[in-house]
């Protein structure tokens, strides 16, 4: 038996995140592929030019995307 993969990456906003295929609770969860985060944080918001969203590797807390113009602090 193989081990499930450990989430590694975390999504960030200020603002509401949404999603016409998935429920608001898959963006409560932690990731453990880098592309499928990014492809949900991208899909989650109504414009990824003005609105804030990132993704986060856990462990070292290196925003590894992110989008925007304004931070998030």
């Amino acid at each position: 038996m193989s081990t499930p993969p450990i989430a590694t990456y975390r999504i960030e906003s200020r603002h509401p995140l949404l999603g016409h295929l998935l429920p608001g609770s898959a963006f409560k969860r932690l990731f453990a592929n880098r592309s499928l985060a990014v492809a949900l944080a991208v899909k989650s918001v109504d414009d990824p030019t003005l609105q804030k969203v990132r993704v986060v590797h856990i462990a070292s807390g290196e925003v590894v995307f992110e989008t925007g113009p304004a931070p998030l602090n």
